[in-house]
């Protein structure tokens, strides 16, 4: 079965942004690589952040969701409120600084510094919709 490989997300200091995540998941270094900051995920998938360079365009904000364990999901949570940062338990943001527990799990939503909606979840509902299809 095919899996990602690698995606491009767009920033405004590729760097900074790549080390925002990083730090909130614990992961090592964003490395340079080319015009990217790689991040590389367990998983084998990299976030490569580029800086968004298009003459007078902007990018729009998107989402990315990070299935995360139960320990992981403490230990995020604890970097978020370490940093007072503001998040929310959906995805529109109408529920500040609360956790959800969707499908049995717990999961939250923050903005990086670029606005991307970031989710952590510790229960996917991948596995409903397939059974659902």
């Amino acid at each position: 079965m095919p899996r990602l490989d690698h995606t491009i997300v767009h920033s405004t200091d590729r760097f900074a942004s790549a080390q925002f995540l990083a730090d909130l998941l614990d992961a090592p270094e964003p490395q340079a690589f080319g015009p990217f900051a790689a991040l590389r995920l367990d998983n084998g998938v990299a976030l490569d952040y580029a800086e968004h360079v298009a003459a007078g365009r902007e990018f729009l904000p998107t989402h990315y969701a990070f299935l995360v364990t139960e320990e992981e999901f403490d230990a995020i949570l604890a970097r978020i409120e370490a940093r007072e940062l503001p998040y929310w338990a959906d995805p529109r943001h109408t529920r500040p600084q609360v956790i959800n527990t969707l499908h049995g799990g717990r999961g939250l939503y923050l903005n990086d510094p670029d606005g991307h909606n970031m989710e952590f979840l510790t229960r996917t509902y991948s596995d409903e919709l397939l059974n659902n299809m």
